[in-house]
């Protein structure tokens, strides 16, 4: 049998994404008599690919200029270039050619739609877009999305949340088991209408790019030592960016020498001039690393492993509430005492695995940083190491499960 070609695409993802490279692109090219494709947004791609793993950049230049109208022009000659039997799409944008490019293939072609996001719901709710424009906009999404479900050999979802709150999601499967065919499928879990696919949760799970093991358990310095405070990840207001300076400046009144790492991309400018401005103002207290640039993964998880202490600052919104963020599974893989807020998703992760500390980053007034201090270090952390559930080697299997069957779907 020729080798299976598969495709793994977005615009605005970056190559060295950790999802669609790190964890889609790494275990499907695990796989005997396959080559794996990537495109997504220019980036350094990581060292050490596979030899059958590639990489193709759609976007060169800002989310907001032309060069992402072209990403379409170069998102359709990848597809006749690289002529792929599976696609794996990471971007609704990217729906409409692949619709179209399914459709000329005749029954030969088939895609997989990855649901990373409840588009419609973010463009309600996160005031990106101006008012009048955000139901419009989001319809215009579900409507597209719910199309082309219709037509795809499976659904994704990165979030079990999406099962719920998504009309094309529903039935959705969580374990390894689960097959992609519809026929294979138990009677009470196939899709309820003829026209569904079969939909399967494949959780954004922290997946290792060595063997580095992380160490365990793990206690935080004492106060006159340094201790480094890390916030990852996507800069933002809603990610509580503002509330990571807050917390490391009121526990910095009792420990001088915390230090608060910033590391990650911010995709508004004038956003990231304030924030600038702020560690400028820390004087060293606050270093920021990205910013303006994308940072690769193995760097940002080179400072975690630095780190002392993890802090996940969500304020609390209807776009994340129900999800769960990468960053905690990051933190929990490699054993990253944490500070998180009291959500009744992710707070049972947490304590399950000893890993931190609830805390209300919204109060109007922190307690006592003496307080506060005394109950970061009254504990060790992770006595029984990482917990198993963090890791993308459960998700592996359920994506490997799926590819055995669209790779005996060919002609």
């Amino acid at each position: 049998m020729p080798a299976l070609t598969i495709l793994l695409a977005s615009v605005l993802k970056p190559l060295d994404d950790t999802r669609m490279l790190g964890k889609f692109g790494r275990t499907l090219a695990g796989r005997p008599g396959t080559q794996v494709h990537v495109a997504g947004r220019a980036a350094p791609p990581p060292p050490n690919l596979l030899a059958n793993l590639h990489v193709h950049a759609l976007l060169q230049g800002s989310r907001l200029s032309l060069a992402r109208l072209r990403a379409q022009w170069r998102y359709w000659q990848l597809l006749r270039q690289v002529r792929p039997n599976v696609v794996f799409v990471h971007a609704p944008e990217l729906l409409p050619a692949t619709v179209l490019w399914q459709w000329l293939g005749r029954g030969r072609r088939h895609f997989v739609y990855d649901v990373r996001e409840n588009y419609a719901l973010n463009i309600q709710t996160q005031a990106v877009y101006p008012t009048w424009a955000r139901s419009l906009l989001a319809g215009l999404v579900r409507r597209l999305e719910t199309l082309a479900a219709a037509r795809a050999a499976a659904v994704l979802l990165a979030e079990r949340s999406y099962a719920a709150e998504l009309p094309f999601a529903a039935g959705a499967l969580t374990t390894a088991a689960a097959p992609a065919a519809s026929a294979l499928l138990p009677k009470s879990q196939k899709p309820k209408t003829r026209n569904q696919p079969p939909v399967l949760i494949i959780e954004n799970k922290y997946q290792p790019y060595d063997a580095q093991p992380a160490a365990w358990p793990r206690r935080l310095p004492g106060f006159p030592e340094p201790l480094r405070l890390v916030y990852s990840g996507t800069i933002s207001e809603l990610n509580g960016v503002w509330e990571a300076l807050r917390f490391a400046a009121h526990l910095r009144t009792v420990w001088p020498l915390a230090h608060l790492t910033i590391i990650g991309a911010c995709q508004q400018p004038a956003l990231l001039a304030r924030l600038e401005a702020a560690v400028a103002a820390a004087k060293g207290a606050v270093t920021l690393v990205g910013g303006a640039a994308l940072v690769p993964h193995a760097t940002l998880v080179a400072e975690l492993r630095r780190a002392h202490l993890g802090l996940l600052p969500y304020r609390p919104h209807p776009s994340t509430a129900r999800c769960v963020p990468t960053k905690l599974f990051e933190y929990l893989g490699l054993a990253l005492p944490l500070v998180l807020p009291p959500n009744p998703l992710w707070q049972p992760l947490a304590d399950a695995a000893n890993a931190g500390l609830a805390f209300d980053f919204q109060q109007a007034e922190y307690p006592p940083a003496l307080e506060l201090a005394a109950a970061l270090q009254a504990r060790p952390y992770y006595p029984q190491g990482p917990p198993p559930l963090a890791f993308w080697e459960s998700e592996a299997k359920k994506l490997s499960a799926l590819l055995n069957i669209l790779g005996n779907c060919r002609p």
